[in-house]
């Protein structure tokens, strides 16, 4: 037994031997050179995925980075359908929070609404996920202030009309938010609107009209409350479109420079347009998560909207809130048998018309905008650069 386990023994290393042999073997023929080739091929991989993290990086923290990937990502399609959806969300959760739960300040919801967004934002910000605001002498602080101001009373006196007049008043205060951003966007940007595309939107605000005509129920302070609220909204749209537009500004950074400028001037507003009691609601856990709930869809509802002025127009952007009122009521008579009658039915379909010949006319200026470079065959000149602004037109 004892000579069979010290051969055993003497067989394993034996074996040993013969492995190592071999090994040298391979290594002094072509063994080294195919070591050397792969640990080359390793080298050049790690330079590649080195390159590519410093590449991801310079895109995520720059503002012309960011820029890029919110464009590449986030088209005009994209944009609008998920303001959309963000917007019959919200409707939900404020019909939640205003009827079921019974808070009825509108200024301090819309407060809460940007305080969550920018603990929201902040949080981002800490995990580098917060895209990068371009330098601070490319855009001034007067109008990063002002852009904030005008969010706080578009916002807040939006919700105090919708808390004094009826649904049919707010759309038809609505629907002179249209005049007024084509004769604003004219003085301040000398932008003109096509005679098609202004027939097209009488007709849009004409079929708007007939279609909320049958409840206009207001009283006197919620109609000014509503007249004042159309210069602001108006302005703060063409602000959000343009600095977008014509700078490296994307809508989170954006948001981050200009939510604190908006909470001030809401915490102002709160003791002038809300009703007092506000400590005194009962703030049980049911009550705050409706609330919280609420706040979160505010936030993807001010992200969404940013994101879809960003990438169309303040008039698109108006027609899409013409549109979600159209289906929302055609919905309401098609799925849940309600009953809004004929004319107001009548007046949807012919604004549903008018904003798809719309939406026509605006996909076939941007096809008509895009290739006019390409149509100019003259020769560029050495040194001839292209026209600063050429690809940020926009024809409303």
């Amino acid at each position: 037994m004892m000579k069979l386990r010290w051969w055993r023994v003497d067989a394993s290393e034996v074996a040993a031997v013969t492995a190592m042999g071999v090994w040298e073997a391979v290594l002094a023929g072509g063994g080294r050179r195919f070591l050397k080739r792969k640990d080359s091929d390793a080298g050049e991989t790690g330079r590649a995925l080195e390159e590519l993290r410093s590449s991801l990086y310079n895109e995520m923290h720059s503002s012309e980075g960011a820029k890029r990937q919110q464009q590449r990502f986030c088209g005009p399609s994209v944009a609008l359908t998920f303001n959309f959806a963000v917007a019959v969300g919200i409707i939900m959760a404020n019909k939640m929070v205003m009827g079921s739960v019974g808070f009825k300040f509108p200024i301090a919801l819309s407060l809460i609404h940007y305080a969550v967004a920018f603990v929201l934002m902040a949080i981002l910000k800490t995990m580098s996920l917060l895209p990068v605001a371009p330098p601070s002498k490319s855009t001034p602080f007067s109008s990063l202030f002002a852009l904030g101001a005008v969010m706080s009373l578009s916002t807040g006196l939006a919700n105090v009309s919708l808390k004094h007049n009826s649904v049919g008043f707010y759309q038809m205060a609505k629907i002179a938010v249209t005049p007024t951003i084509v004769v604003a966007e004219f003085m301040i940007f000398q932008k003109r609107v096509s005679s098609q595309k202004v027939i097209t939107l009488a007709i849009v605000s004409f079929g708007v009209a007939v279609a909320t005509v049958t409840d206009l129920e207001f009283n006197f302070f919620g109609a000014l409350v509503a007249l004042a609220w159309i210069v602001p909204s108006a302005v703060n749209k063409i602000l959000w479109s343009n600095l977008q537009q014509s700078g490296n500004w994307t809508a989170l950074a954006l948001m981050w420079k200009t939510t604190p400028v908006t909470i001030f001037f809401l915490l102002a507003l709160m003791p002038l347009l809300d009703p007092p009691g506000l400590l005194l609601f009962d703030w049980n856990l049911r009550n705050s998560l409706a609330i919280i709930i609420s706040a979160l869809f505010g936030f993807l509802l001010q992200w969404s909207g940013a994101l879809a002025l960003g990438a169309t127009s303040a008039l698109s952007h108006v027609v899409l809130g013409q549109f979600k009122t159209i289906v929302i009521m055609l919905s309401g008579y098609l799925i849940f048998s309600s009953d809004p009658g004929i004319t107001s039915i009548c007046g949807a379909i012919v604004a549903l018309g008018g904003m798809s010949v719309y939406t026509y006319l605006g996909l076939k200026e941007s096809t008509t905008i895009g290739k006019k470079p390409s149509l100019a065959q003259k020769p560029k000149a050495a040194g001839d650069g292209e026209k600063p602004g050429l690809e940020h037109e926009d024809s409303v």
